[in-house]
């Protein structure tokens, strides 16, 4: 395909805002352009438009971003860095930031330890109380 997928975010006035808040976030990260209503930017690499749509519209947990993160540092910093200014822990890994977008912070090891057949049940019970995933617990069960 010549022309990636993108997706664009519709907020109420704060798209500039948020791209700037999710560049900080993110390594190679910018703002590629920016204007009153459209700002477009990338996040690690990856493609994004902030639209300054107005109130008609909410993010909610029908779509959400997966950061697969290799380390407990990684998780704990996109949770810490997420969550700051107003987000909102969930269960599970997930959590919605300021804005309200919904984000799954997800260590990449779990598919390995739910796919053990002698932990997979131990796994799931310890990670179904569980807000922000702790590796170590999750190894340890």
């Amino acid at each position: 395909m010549k022309n990636p997928i993108y997706p664009c975010l519709w907020f109420d006035g704060q798209a500039q805002e948020a791209a700037k808040f999710y560049c900080s976030i993110f390594p190679n990260s910018k703002i590629t352009a920016d204007n009153q209503m459209v700002v477009t930017f990338e996040l690690d690499g990856k493609k994004f438009m902030g639209l300054n749509g107005g109130p008609n519209f909410t993010f909610n947990e029908a779509v959400s971003f997966v950061i697969d993160c290799y380390t407990q540092e990684e998780i704990d910093h996109y949770w810490e860095k997420l969550t700051s200014g107003g987000g909102q822990e969930g269960n599970c890994g997930w959590l919605k930031d300021k804005y309200g977008m919904s984000w799954q912070v997800v260590p990449t090891v779990l598919p390995k330890l739910l796919s053990d057949p002698e932990k997979s049940q131990k796994v799931l019970d310890a990670y179904l109380k569980m807000k922000k995933f702790d590796i170590k617990t999750l190894e340890e069960v």
